[in-house]
């Protein structure tokens, strides 16, 4: 029997939508979003927090934005990642409902429904379209991996579990501790 082709989409697709977008385009194809744990809110709440409030105290400006923001890379791939962070010498074209471009830092809070297109095809378009670096968060593991772009290639940098302290290169001075993030 012969199997179905899957319609692929373009951006153009994706904002032509009478209501806004509930999925992601990941290489042309509509992947729904889970509804995800309070766990995964919480984690990501905190994170908001934090680099929010050390982009204040420290005046280091820039935008750190959270789920859902269209991050547009490519015709075919519109990404919702948890959280970013542009900065201010940052390339990226912010529009008024989506932003073009690669953020100067990309933050994805694994969920076992999202954890196979955060690991692989999006970190793969994340480091092709010159993400300078990648926080992953692992929320049942409690650990977190740090990805930095290299020579256009993502390096793990650093990998901590629920006890150690994550620093960030995009952000100078911030460090995230783990316990205190899963507790």
């Amino acid at each position: 029997m012969p199997v179905a082709e899957k319609k692929k989409y373009t951006e153009l697709d994706y904002h032509s939508l009478e209501v806004g977008p509930q999925f992601q385009l990941i290489d042309g194809e509509k992947v729904m979003p889970p509804i995800f744990s309070l766990n995964h809110q919480l984690v990501n709440g905190k994170l908001f927090m934090l680099i929010s409030q050390h982009l204040e105290k420290n005046g280091l400006g820039g935008l750190c934005l959270f789920y859902p923001v269209d991050v547009v890379l490519d015709e075919k791939n519109t990404f919702q990642p948890d959280l970013i962070y542009i900065s201010n010498e940052s390339k990226v074209e912010l529009l008024y409902d989506r932003i073009h471009g690669a953020p100067d830092l990309v933050i994805e809070t694994l969920s076992p429904a999202t954890a196979y297109y955060d690991l692989i095809h999006k970190k793969d378009f994340y480091e092709r379209y010159g993400v300078k670096e990648y926080l992953i968060i692992d929320p049942l593991s409690k650990n977190a991996e740090v990805y930095v772009l290299n020579d256009k290639q993502f390096i793990l940098q650093q990998k901590e579990h629920q006890n150690g302290t994550i620093t960030l290169n995009t952000l100078p001075g911030l460090q995230i501790d783990l316990q205190k993030l899963f507790s």
